[in-house]
């Protein structure tokens, strides 16, 4: 029931098979790595578990607290507890991130169908703890929603929304691109102070970089729309030493 369980997903873009049976499990309390070339099939596997209508599933299974989330709308996922953070979060002016923080909230708790809506004061007090447990100024809830962030402050905004909702499954999308080390290691102590046994999370990445920071249970590598091989810290040194061709010599794949 705590179990994200990816069976045999298949996913195509634009009429384009990208995902070719990807088989994962993810567990409340673990932080799972996914790694590949570009091109392998990472970011369609993200956008397709939270439901953009752009990926049509075409076969598979996707289970998590006994609901199959594909025959779910995305706000009814997000409800179930699974978050996306977005490897390029957008920008809204004149929206304060505190006044978009809430109005998530309010929709995850389902304000708008009858749900009971978080009240300002307890609104503020949660989100100040939130801000504490992040080590965040509280001025940052105050500006417009990623209006003029650096990259490491719109990866820290999308970790602070994800410490506000408490997610129970957390799927990262390339939360470390674009990110110099001083953020990156900031925004992996933010992740980390989060997973926990309340939370799991599925870190997708091309580097080992943030592994440094971040450490997975578990590491899937993925190539040609599949994952081709799994294992522990060991096999994201051996991509930083040999790179992805070392793997397609490994399991016979195109990771081109």
């Amino acid at each position: 029931m705590s179990e994200l369980v990816i069976k045999d997903l298949h996913v195509s873009v634009d009429g384009n098979l990208i995902l070719k049976g990807v088989d994962l499990t993810v567990r409340k309390g673990e932080i799972h790595a996914l790694m590949g070339p570009n091109g392998s099939g990472k970011s369609t596997l993200a956008y397709s578990l939270m439901g953009h209508p752009q990926y049509e599933v075409e076969q598979g299974e996707v289970w998590f607290k006994g609901e199959n989330v594909l025959e779910m709308a995305p706000d009814e996922r997000a409800r179930l507890g699974l978050f996306l953070a977005f490897q390029y979060p957008v920008t809204i002016p004149g929206v304060s991130l505190a006044n978009f923080l809430r109005s998530t909230l309010n929709a995850k708790r389902g304000a708008n169908n009858g749900g009971e809506p978080i009240s300002i004061p307890e609104f503020r007090k949660h989100m100040m703890q939130k801000l504490n447990l992040l080590e965040m100024d509280p001025s940052f809830a105050g500006r417009y929603v990623n209006e003029g962030f650096s990259g490491g402050e719109k990866k820290r905004a999308e970790v602070l929304q994800m410490a506000v909702l408490q997610p129970e499954i957390a799927i990262l999308d390339e939360t470390d691109s674009g990110l110099d080390i001083d953020a990156l290691r900031i925004v992996a102590e933010g992740v980390n102070r989060l997973v926990g046994p309340a939370m799991g999370a599925l870190l997708i990445t091309h580097y080992q970089r943030i592994l440094q920071y971040i450490q997975p249970e578990k590491i899937h590598i993925m190539v040609g729309g599949r994952v081709v091989m799994e294992g522990g810290r060991e096999l994201a040194e051996k991509l930083e030493a040999k790179g992805y061709d070392w793997v397609r010599e490994k399991v016979g794949a195109d990771v081109s």
